[in-house]
């Protein structure tokens, strides 16, 4: 909400940030996620499903026989938030859930035929796009790349 004070005045210059932040990686990043959940969201939609779905699936995928905790701690999101799409997904055949074998209130994920269809459905066209995108690179510059991505995450703002 515009202060009293000038909070609405206009700026008819482009930000800059003074050096302190770093638009163009910023923008390249807000870009290069655009175009890399783009194949995948269209994919999606045709089942009436979203990212969130896509999620589920990947690291189902990647990890057969993850927990529901497991699967939790690694997309940090809430319990009411997973049980919506889990539940979409388990009564669409994409995942199954199976009791644990010593705690049998422990929820074991495991991928469908479906489901594993439908991760590398999703998957072929990022993989392809960054199968492109290091085409001219050396190996060199993909753990450049990697540590990156890497040092992204979890990264505290300052």
């Amino acid at each position: 909400m515009p202060d009293k004070n000038g909070g609405s005045e206009l700026h008819e210059d482009a930000m800059t940030g003074d050096g302190r932040i770093d638009f163009e990686i910023i923008e390249g990043l807000f870009f290069a996620y655009r175009d890399f959940i783009s194949d995948p969201d269209a994919i999606l939609e045709k089942s009436g499903f979203g990212r969130a779905h896509h999620r589920v699936v990947h690291f189902v995928n990647r990890e057969p026989g993850m927990t529901v905790a497991d699967l939790l701690d690694t997309l940090k999101i809430t319990k009411q938030s997973l049980a919506r799409v889990l539940k979409q997904l388990i009564d669409s055949g994409y995942i199954q859930q199976v009791a644990g074998p010593e705690d049998r209130r422990q929820r074991k994920l495991y991928p469908t035929r479906a489901g594993r269809e439908l991760a590398l459905a999703l998957a072929e066209p990022q993989s392809r796009r960054i199968a492109r995108a290091f085409e001219d690179m050396s190996a060199g510059d993909r753990r450049v790349v990697t540590r990156f991505l890497t040092g992204m995450q979890n990264a505290k703002s300052e």
